[in-house]
């Protein structure tokens, strides 16, 4: 019999170090540019192991790809979220006017603009790309592997609340809108949450 999580527990701790570190490079970076470079750092090193995810917000459901918010930001500068495709599913992503730096945690994630004319990029395991907010508004993720599910775990630069996804079937077909699959026994960390002591 499969078991699923139910609560989230306690944050763990990379990615807490992670939602510090990005916290203190949003207040002192001096551009986009250099949250960027900074952020594309940070995101490699979180990537680079697979213990800095709970397992309630890495269940995938068959055949489509949703997103979980695992940090928001009281001020609403940045937010973390994790987006988990079945094999061979996607999502479709309207992201209007904010950065993104998106890491791959598991499996292989395929990413490409909607409607555009830029190549699809294939990302595998513990790759990472980061987006300018002027890049474009729109962008599509896809499960590059038939079978097994794979996860991205991406940052955004500003409020996320107009952030419209819709989940892409293996046989492409694409779902009507839907929120994030946070549940109310699993709701994004905050920074009350993430305030206990950080060891080195």
């Amino acid at each position: 019999m499969t078991t699923h999580a139910t609560e989230r527990g306690p944050v763990p701790p990379a990615l807490k170090r992670f939602i510090w570190d990005i916290q203190s490079m949003v207040e002192l970076a001096d551009s986009e540019r250099e949250i960027l470079l900074i952020g594309r750092d940070l995101m490699t090193r979180l990537v680079a192991s697979d213990d800095c995810l709970p397992a309630v917000f890495a269940e995938a459901l068959p055949g489509r790809g949703r997103q979980f918010q695992l940090y928001s930001d009281g001020e609403e500068r940045f937010a973390v979220v994790a987006s988990v495709l079945a094999g061979g599913a996607g999502l479709s992503l309207e992201q209007p006017g904010v950065w993104e730096i998106a890491g791959v945690l598991r499996g292989a994630v395929a990413r490409r603009p909607p409607g555009g004319t830029e190549e699809t990029r294939t990302l595998e395991k513990g790759a990472v790309e980061a987006r300018l907010s002027k890049t474009g508004p729109s962008t599509a993720l896809a499960n590059a592997l038939a079978e097994e599910v794979s996860i991205a775990i991406q940052v955004y630069g500003g409020p996320i609340t107009g952030i419209v996804r819709r989940s892409i079937a293996p046989d492409g077909a694409i779902g009507e809108a839907e929120p994030y699959a946070n549940g109310e026994a699993t709701p994004p960390y905050d920074i009350y949450t993430i305030q206990t002591e950080i060891k080195d």
